[in-house]
């Protein structure tokens, strides 16, 4: 199965690099399995057409991805998302981390733990 990622699906920040930007959405679609292993990527001038950026935008993004252990690239078969599941499981685990840093430090602003952040957040309105 190819992926084809539509300029529609994915949402920009101007204050941050595009690259960073695809890197966090695609890897968010391979831990979610939205993007099953073994799916068959576009390649980097096809992306690049696709979403309208430079590919050099597309190939830090690849570039990076495969630092994860998230694609693999054969030369001359294509870029494959990966198939080793404990890659997956550790960019997920990455995810979840940076997640909590981010929730404890949203808590911290606000002088509470996160205990009672998640409190507060589920309490109904009177």
């Amino acid at each position: 199965m190819d992926f084809v990622w539509k300029s529609e699906q994915f949402h920009i920040d101007p204050s941050r690099p595009l690259y960073e930007q695809f890197v966090e959405q695609l890897r968010a679609l391979i831990v979610r399995g939205v993007l099953a292993p073994g799916t068959r990527m576009p390649s980097v001038r096809e992306l690049a057409a696709t979403i309208r950026v430079n590919p050099t935008t597309v190939m830090k993004t690849y570039q990076e991805l495969e630092r994860a252990r998230l694609i693999v690239t054969f030369r001359g078969q294509g870029t494959y998302v990966t198939t080793d599941n404990e890659a997956i499981r550790e960019s997920k685990r990455t995810i979840v981390k940076e997640a909590m840093k981010h929730l404890r430090e949203i808590a911290e602003s606000l002088d509470l733990t996160v205990d009672q952040l998640l409190e507060l957040a589920q309490e109904k309105e009177e």
